[in-house]
């Protein structure tokens, strides 16, 4: 029997990454999710799935009673059909498959316990698919996954086809795949109700067909303008009583559709997001000139041929693309391997799994400093559980990049030091305070920064009108001359223990800007490693590259205590020349205006004639102690980046730079100590 209506699918996912500020969490709740279901309440015959992240969910039931009870009255009235997922949202195929399953375990064991069902279908984290999760899926009893139509047009599928299910199967276990139509996430609840429910007709090509639309609750609230539009404007309330009212659409949940309506068939997706992340995982420059070909193509013809060809990259592009993460995602790897199964273990590596950190793209997640150092807590968290009182020294190929690092764990740090890049510091992670100084990011550009150097249609203005708002994919942003200014890139990563040779051009600015002159190989290239007696030992046979190129060598010795670490640097060159030798140290902290330098509030300077210097951190309570047995100058800076957020441009910083600068001619040889104190 073929349906006269047609079926509207729709849902809502909802998500604040784990331990996100409470003032976040709470403007969250009041511009978007209470109102949300505020509303929904009035209208109980209105089907719709919800998801809702594990942390966010138990946040909104201990903190906000009157949300979750409406939550609650909208399930038991059968309006609600819940979904599960990783219980801290996690990207699904970036986690072990036995994490992968305790994630998805914990979440519906959450809803089965709060609401008294029992979730046959999954939200797919950043719908980031690939095919070697579904025996996961099916294992935790998930019938139905939610993915985009774009992962069914890169298949070669045709969009008029994706009106309802497919089936996959991986290993022969069979899951069902429902398409997100993209023309619904940018028309609700963007556009006019009269426009949304003609969006909704559009997508039935067939009798059976549905309209397929499950996306971010903070679409309604929380993005730029939208609680004005949604709430105080009332679109949400006309729409759902234009949806109730219309005769030719039926509100329905996505396991009734699934159980009376026949699959279109199979479908094997490749490995995809949605297309706006598929574009922010690439390269700047590379995404740039995605940009242009599609701008070549027209979007007309983007739309109905170019999409299914012209692909960005995959989700786990970001490791490569950031280094940081990288190293966080092995670290996370490396801790779930440990075999511990203490409950207090596993829930601090699954907090460490929350996806928002490893990746960035329209804004946030990466750049966060707090995501990154909620993320460390946890690790930390979990070395401390892993390790106990015990004194390690572990190498090996950790970031599985191919060249080795090596971690210590000692009674009050934990430090990494890695040989790809300069033999330099990578971890220093404090056990007691669980903050890892060395937290920083480094600057990159970001393909929206061109709107920046270009002011291409900066200056537009928010459409309020009754045609409808902008999505934060479309509305745009005008940038101050203090953003222009930070506008740098780093041609090397932002570790510490990183060597340079310069000279009269290395000043405050040039180092801020990092456009020294830069004669060697040293700061950005291999080193061969060495575990030694009491140590290890990074070389390399390198060069300073002048008027002409000079062999050069380069030594860097390690000797670790408790509390940190003693340092030998060994120089020599064949160039006779007087140059600057700079080792630069950068160091994260959580607020920057609560740490002071050598006893004085920490301002960007150059100070003269010293053999040590003292960071000393108010909010962890530790001081950073280095010290050298030669005078030097101290150059200081703070490193911030340029990055986007729902309301503009924004400059964040991600810590301090330092460089202590000597003279250096033929060989040099330095011994120090750094190390992390009480203050």
């Amino acid at each position: 029997m073929t349906r006269q209506k047609t079926a509207l699918l729709f849902g809502v996912h909802m998500h604040q990454p784990v331990d996100n500020f409470d003032e976040a969490v709470t403007r969250a709740v009041l511009s978007c999710y209470a109102p949300f279901f505020k509303t929904m309440r009035a209208f109980p015959k209105f089907k719709m799935g919800v998801h809702c992240s594990g942390w966010l969910l138990e946040k909104i039931r201990t903190d906000f009673p009157e949300t979750f009870e409406d939550m609650r009255y909208l399930s038991q009235k059968g309006a609600i059909e819940w979904l599960t997922a990783g219980f801290y949202e996690p990207v699904l195929s970036s986690i072990p498959s036995g994490d992968r399953r305790a994630q998805i375990e914990k979440l519906s064991k959450a809803i089965k316990s709060h609401f008294g069902k029992e979730p046959e279908g999954l939200w797919l984290t950043e719908r980031v698919w690939e095919s070697e999760i579904v025996p996961d899926l099916v294992a935790e009893d998930v019938r139905y996954a939610l993915v985009d139509d774009y992962h069914f047009i890169a298949a070669g599928f045709e969009k008029e086809r994706l009106g309802g299910y497919y089936l996959s199967e991986e290993g022969g276990e069979k899951i069902a795949l429902f398409p997100i139509s993209q023309d619904l996430r940018y028309t609700i609840p963007f556009r006019p109700v009269e426009a949304a429910l003609e969006a909704i007709k559009a997508c039935r090509h067939d009798e059976e067909d549905a309209a397929i639309i499950f996306d971010d609750a903070e679409k309604f609230g929380m993005w730029p303008n939208t609680y004005e539009w949604v709430y105080e404007k009332g679109w949400l309330e006309s729409f759902v009583e234009a949806v109730l009212a219309d005769e030719e659409i039926e509100p329905m949940h996505y396991r009734d559709y699934l159980r009376g309506t026949q699959a279109k068939g199979i479908a094997y997706l490749p490995n995809v997001s949605y297309y706006e992340m598929g574009e922010w995982s690439l390269k700047a420059d590379d995404a740039i000139k995605l940009e242009e070909l599609k701008r070549e193509m027209g979007q007309e013809r983007f739309e109905r041929e170019g999409k299914k060809f012209l692909k960005g990259g995959i989700w786990k592009n970001f490791f490569v693309k950031y280094e940081e993460s990288n190293r966080l995602h092995k670290r996370m790897i490396e801790c779930s391997k440990a075999p511990i199964e203490t409950k207090e273990y596993k829930d601090a590596l699954y907090r460490l799994q929350t996806n928002d950190v490893f990746w960035h793209g329209v804004f946030g997640g990466l750049y966060l400093p707090n995501l990154r150092d909620n993320a460390y807590r946890y690790l930390i968290m979990c070395e401390n559980m892993r390790y106990g009182k015990k004194d390690v020294a572990e190498s090996g190929d950790m970031d599985m990049n191919g060249y080795e690092e090596i971690k210590y764990v000692k009674e009050r740090i934990i430090a990494r030091f890695d040989s790809k890049y300069g033999g330099q510091m990578v971890e220093l992670s404090d056990r007691q305070s669980l903050f890892n100084f060395q937290n920083v990011l480094t600057r990159r550009k970001e393909v929206y920064h061109r709107k920046i150097v270009e002011q291409a249609e900066a200056t537009k203005e928010h459409e309020k009108s009754e045609d409808g708002i902008d999505t934060i994919h479309t509305a745009a942003y005008t940038a101050s001359e203090r953003i222009k200014r930070a506008l740098v890139y780093d041609w090397y990563i932002k570790n510490s223990f990183i060597d340079h040779i310069s000279d009269h051009s290395l000043t405050l600015e040039t180092f801020r800007c990092c456009s020294f002159r830069e004669f060697s190989d040293f700061a950005n290239q291999p080193f061969r490693m060495q575990r030694v007696k009491n140590g290890v030992m990074f070389v390399r046979n390198g060069g300073i590259y002048d008027d002409t190129a000079y062999p050069s060598r380069l030594e860097k010795y390690y000797e670790m205590c408790d509390d940190g670490m003693s340092f030998k640097i060994d120089l020599e060159s064949h160039s006779g020349h007087i140059y600057d030798y700079g080792l630069e140290f950068n160091f994260h902290f959580a607020d920057i205006a609560n740490v002071t330098l050598n006893g004085k509030t920490f301002e960007e300077g150059q100070l003269y004639e010293l053999k040590s210097f003292a960071l000393c951190d108010g909010y962890t309570g530790r001081r950073i102690v280095f010290e050298i047995d030669h005078y030097f100058s101290l150059l200081a800076t703070t490193l911030q980046t340029v990055s986007q957020s729902e309301s503009g441009f924004e400059l964040t910083t991600q810590g301090i730079s330092l460089m202590i600068v000597v003279p250096f001619s033929k060989t040099m040889h330095l011994e120090g100590a750094l190390r992390v104190c009480d203050v």
